[in-house]
């Protein structure tokens, strides 16, 4: 049986989101077909300003309302403890602890050769000259919390050689990665909170 131009449009849509196979997609798009309008309607105009409503945090990179998100403009956050997240859900995942109270640099994705994602092509630079306009009196601890698949672990690797290259006291930066708790390969997003917790307090010197 082949359906309707309509529902196979949207079927295919849903197909290209991670994690949406044919079925899962085929049963979102008959979802939609038997919802009142007004939800159809909602959901595309929510769609369609998402893009458009969404910032940038100009400091840490996560999304945000304004030119800074909630962290980088909360002043009692240390600014001097830096986590360095692959997305901005990996950094919500963190926030639901409520137990870190340092700040964030989300660098966008990770070091993947064979995706053509190199370091130009994320937030390791920003990162560096972040770290390097702290350097004062006090150190700084940047925990690496990159995801602990082989290219999350190639990224870190690659953060701590590029920061330990900067013109900075060895015993000024203090340079962590996230602990035991996760196993390897995983997606920090897809962590529940206690296995979360134990990782990040888990963290070691790199």
């Amino acid at each position: 049986m082949s359906l309707p131009k309509a529902i196979r449009d949207v079927v295919a849509v849903f197909e290209r989101l991670p994690g949406i196979g044919p079925k899962s997609a085929t049963r979102l798009a008959f979802y939609l077909l038997n919802v009142p309008d007004i939800f159809c309607e909602e959901f595309s105009d929510a769609i369609g300003v998402l893009k458009k409503n969404i910032k940038i945090c100009k400091k840490c990179f996560s999304v945000a309302d304004t030119d800074l998100c909630k962290v980088c403009a909360d002043k009692s956050r240390n600014e001097r403890e830096i986590c360095v997240v692959d997305k901005a859900i990996d950094m919500l995942a963190i926030e639901r602890m409520g137990v870190f109270k340092g700040v964030y640099h989300v660098l966008g994705g990770v070091i993947n050769p064979l995706e053509h994602v190199g370091p130009e092509d994320i937030k390791i630079f920003e990162l560096l000259e972040r770290v390097r306009n702290l350097e004062t009196l006090d150190k700084i601890e940047v925990l690496i919390a990159t995801s602990l698949t082989m290219e999350g672990e190639a990224t870190a690797l690659y953060i701590k050689n590029r920061i330990e290259k900067l013109d900075i006291e060895d015993d000024m930066v203090k340079i962590t990665r996230i602990g035991s708790g996760l196993p390897v390969g995983a997606d920090l997003e897809y962590a529940d909170e206690a296995t979360l917790s134990r990782a990040m307090n888990g963290r070691k010197n790199m």
